[in-house]
């Protein structure tokens, strides 16, 4: 789903309460969720997504993507740094 901010398009994460699973996310969003099936470091995801994770640069697009999931309740966030998905 998008929405306009400021002129610019952006695309909305829906809180997982709102959506009775991940088949609401955007594409990339969904295999984020998938790939977060047990406790994983953000490195862990970008490598099962094929990213270029030798590059520290490269993973936080991912951690940025992967707190907003945690903030909308689809993924927990451990106080350690990793997450898991929530079922």
């Amino acid at each position: 789903m998008k929405a306009q901010v400021a002129g610019r398009a952006v695309l909305l994460i829906r809180r997982r309460g709102e959506a009775p699973d991940e088949t609401a996310l955007p594409g990339d969003y969904r295999q984020i969720v998938r790939a977060a099936d047990s406790l994983v470091q953000v490195r862990t995801v970008g490598e099962e997504l094929g990213l270029e994770v030798a590059v520290r640069g490269k993973l936080e697009p991912l951690r940025a993507k992967m707190t907003k999931l945690a903030d909308r309740g689809w993924l927990h966030k451990r106080p350690d740094g990793k997450f898991t998905a929530r079922r």
